[in-house]
């Protein structure tokens, strides 16, 4: 069911239409005492949610009496990042989804259910793996609130995933983000429907049903001057939010290139991006635009480290970025990559393939680990100068010296491609 839907391409989504959409939603739920709210983590920060969030719990008070980040496997917010992003609402609602501790297991995708979802790629089962306490209490509303936008695993992200893999485990998030990687990143950015959004939708689907969801999906767009704005906003309890929500970001999120840049300048805001497990979002929503032989300048100044757990930070930096086939023999050969399959996901997305050239320009690592990492390095200062974000406009710009560049300011909120090649790739 939908219980409320409102999009606007010319005006922007303020909090008197978020309030009205929950206001709207709530009136469903009359009798509604105990409430559950997963908003995204603060990777997510420019998705709307924090501010829905704390809409919500000012219109239902103490009956909010949880609040779960859907982590997945990212840092723990720091309480910083809480008060930033949830504003007034009470910090002690707010729990951290332990990952590796705090889970039970609904049920198994089979292996002939995989093999059939992967074209014959995998066959290994899967696990539906959630937080325990969206089974362990008695919850009148689970409210998942998140933003659809493309997405290099999933095609589009959001819904089921906000469940199955932010408040999911090690061997379901590792499972499914292979899936993702084996099943050609570059024909899955952008679509709705997946062989990975298609296993979330399935096992939600025969796992999920007792657990009272209802999801506010959003839709967030670069105003002219490369702000974030909302403008989408929808809510229901299956499948519908989810697509509306996708067929606008679909629209609003996927900027079709003319002509290939032979250069792109992307900047990581330091507040959002400390890893490059976050930060190779440069690289995986830039890869289809960027021309044969091209640069991706990537301006990190809060990058500091790769994974976001010692484990995995450990994993990239031994092994590094060195494309698709080197990745899999990885596993072939390493149990430690094998058992981590979703790092080795990663090293396969943050891979140019040797296509172009990745030069990286963090605030925290050294010139060696970057290079040993399988990147370019590239000094901030220097580059900073060079390509001085508070001049450069979004897009296409001049530089004196006659050079030509593209450049986003945060590749967070959208999908860059060459119009031909993802035509192509997308038919």
């Amino acid at each position: 069911m939908l219980y409320f839907s409102r999009e606007s391409r010319n005006e922007v989504i303020d909090q008197k239409i978020m309030t009205e959409g929950l206001t709207s939603l709530l009136k469903s739920f009359p009798d509604i005492q105990k409430v559950l709210i997963i908003p995204p983590d603060f990777t997510r920060y420019h998705s709307g949610a924090g501010t829905l969030c704390e809409i919500a719990w000012k219109i239902l008070g103490d009956k909010v009496k949880v609040v779960l980040p859907a982590l997945g496997t990212h840092f723990p917010m720091s309480e910083k990042e809480i008060e930033k992003m949830f504003g007034s609402m009470p910090s002690g609602l707010i729990q951290a989804h332990d990952w590796r501790n705090g889970l039970t297991e609904l049920g198994r995708i089979s292996g002939e259910e995989m093999s059939n979802l992967s074209g014959g790629r995998l066959d290994y089962d899967w696990p539906v793996q959630v937080n325990k306490i969206l089974v362990e209490e008695d919850w009148d509303l689970i409210l998942s609130i998140g933003q659809v936008v493309p997405h290099e695993v999933v095609g589009m992200a959001n819904y089921t995933k906000n469940i199955l893999v932010g408040t999911g485990g090690k061997e379901a998030i590792d499972k499914s983000h292979f899936l993702g990687a084996v099943s050609n990143m570059e024909k899955v950015m952008g679509r709705a429907y997946t062989p990975v959004r298609q296993l979330f939708n399935l096992g939600a689907d025969k796992f999920c049903k007792d657990l009272p969801l209802v999801y506010v999906q959003t839709v967030v767009a670069a105003d002219g001057a490369g702000a974030p704005v909302m403008k989408g906003m929808y809510i229901g309890d299956d499948k519908e939010c989810y697509e509306k929500a996708a067929a606008l970001a679909q629209e609003l999120n996927i900027v079709l290139l003319d002509k290939a840049p032979h250069k792109v300048v992307v900047y990581l805001d330091p507040e959002e991006f400390r890893s490059t497990w976050l930060g190779n979002k440069s690289i995986y929503r830039t890869r289809m635009a960027i021309a044969d032989e091209g640069e991706l300048i990537v301006l990190a100044p809060g990058v500091h480290c790769f994974g976001e757990s010692e484990e995995m930070d450990g994993l990239i930096r031994k092994y590094g970025y060195h494309g698709t086939d080197h990745t899999l023999d990885l596993v072939k050969k390493y149990p430690e990559v094998a058992e981590n399959l979703s790092v080795a996901a990663h090293l396969i997305h943050g891979s140019s393939e040797g296509r172009f050239k990745i030069r990286y320009c963090p605030g925290g690592l050294s010139k060696d680990v970057v290079e040993d990492a399988g990147f370019a390095f590239g000094d901030l200062k220097e580059y900073s100068q060079l390509y001085n974000i508070h001049t450069l406009k979004e897009g296409w710009n001049s530089m004196p010296d006659g050079e030509e560049i593209f450049y986003i300011s945060n590749p967070a909120l959208g999908l860059w491609a060459l119009k031909d090649k993802f035509m192509e790739d997308h038919i």
